[in-house]
């Protein structure tokens, strides 16, 4: 996690012109783009052939795995597959502990998200960090809508299912058609990448900016479940992950990364919105459906193989496209899934950035040298 992609932001009014260059055609954007539409596809397809459950997850990480090099989709990959078998294991060891025991379970997925959101600021892979103490936090956020322990245990086996095959086709369509020396942009290597000397960044624990970063995105993140929990309104969960996704080094990149998550929360909603009331209701076909996939991912595919500054709200539009057509095998004609996923999403950017405003705010590198 970085803010480095605020550095080269417009800070005059050529935003149009800014833009064109963000949205620019290049033969490796096209490329990672035509990768990224044919594995939500063969998502769609695979899922819906075998119900795989989670179809909006499978089709989701084929966006989050996917890289600008075949080396750092592989390592993202395997690292992924092996977080998350660590993070449904250890999550289903807890629900030992905690199922049934919400006075256990809430507190165990405080320390678990603490745990990630430290990790991926002291880790070198900090990304893993991450992904580890989110699965295990989210998965014990549900524990309440689950009405038995074999249906528990039966849905989280289900869901690394649907992520680990998704990630595989990710990673082999990658290794199969993405050119070996990809052109990009020379850039310092962040923290995020591995440099083969340590698993820890320098001050990792000697900065207690990275605990404070832990305890901003835990009360975040909690006030939200604890709130949504309160209200019986589940359906606004997406709150929670809002909290733990937009939280970056400084308050200025987490508000930053918040309006890309909102741009990108609107575009997805609108073609939801759009696809629910005039397109589902005519699709009797999954050759229509992959159709309607194959369009939305090419839209928030050109935008997430862009550069840092404008790829998130290409995750969040399909995030949010995924997450509000798709819930189940036949086609969805509820709006309520559209209206809560958007309210879930505002609702954490506001906690968030009254959180990270408020409490322990620290300032860009940029924003210190001009104080001097």
């Amino acid at each position: 996690m970085s803010a480095t992609f605020l550095e080269a932001r417009p800070i005059d009014s050529d935003w149009l012109g800014w833009v064109k260059c963000e949205l620019a055609p290049t033969r490796a954007r096209e490329i990672r783009t035509a990768i990224i539409v044919a594995g939500a596809v063969l998502c769609v397809i695979v899922s819906m052939a075998l119900q795989v459950p989670q179809l909006a997850t499978s089709a989701y990480m084929v966006f989050f795995i996917s890289k600008e090099s075949k080396l750092l989709t592989k390592i993202t990959g395997v690292g992924g597959i092996i977080v998350l078998t660590v993070g449904i294991s250890a999550t289903l060891l807890l629900y030992k502990f905690t199922y049934g025991h919400p006075e256990l379970r809430i507190p165990g997925m405080a320390i678990a998200l603490f745990l990630g959101m430290w990790l991926s600021r002291v880790l070198v892979i900090g990304p893993l960090g991450f992904l580890l103490g989110f699965v295990v936090a989210v998965s014990q956020s549900v524990g309440e809508e689950i009405p038995s322990p074999e249906l528990l245990v039966r849905g989280l086996l289900w869901l690394w299912v649907a992520i680990a095959y998704a990630i595989a086709v990710t990673v082999v369509l990658n290794l199969l058609f993405l050119p070996d020396t990809p052109k990009t942009a020379a850039r310092p290597k962040p923290k995020s990448e591995p440099d083969g000397r340590s698993l820890f960044v320098p001050d990792a624990f000697i900065n207690p900016a990275h605990v404070h970063f832990a305890l901003k995105v835990t009360f975040a993140a909690m006030f939200c479940y604890i709130v949504y929990e309160a209200i019986d309104w589940t359906g606004i969960h997406t709150a929670f992950i809002t909290c733990t996704f937009i939280a970056l080094e400084s308050t200025e990149a987490t508000l930053y990364k918040g309006t890309l998550r909102i741009v990108g929360c609107v575009i997805g909603g609108a073609l939801a919105l759009f696809s629910i009331v005039f397109l589902m209701p005519h699709m009797e076909t999954i050759a229509s459906l992959v159709v309607l996939v194959a369009c939305v991912a090419a839209i928030a595919g050109w935008f997430a193989t862009g550069s840092d500054r404008i790829s998130y709200a290409g995750l969040q539009l399909a995030f949010a496209f995924f997450y509000s057509v798709f819930q189940g095998y036949a086609p969805d004609t509820d709006l309520d899934n559209v209206r809560n996923r958007v309210v879930g999403i505002l609702f954490g950017l506001i906690v968030t950035g009254l959180i990270f405003h408020y409490i322990w705010p620290e300032r860009t590198r940029i924003e210190s040298a001009n104080a001097k």
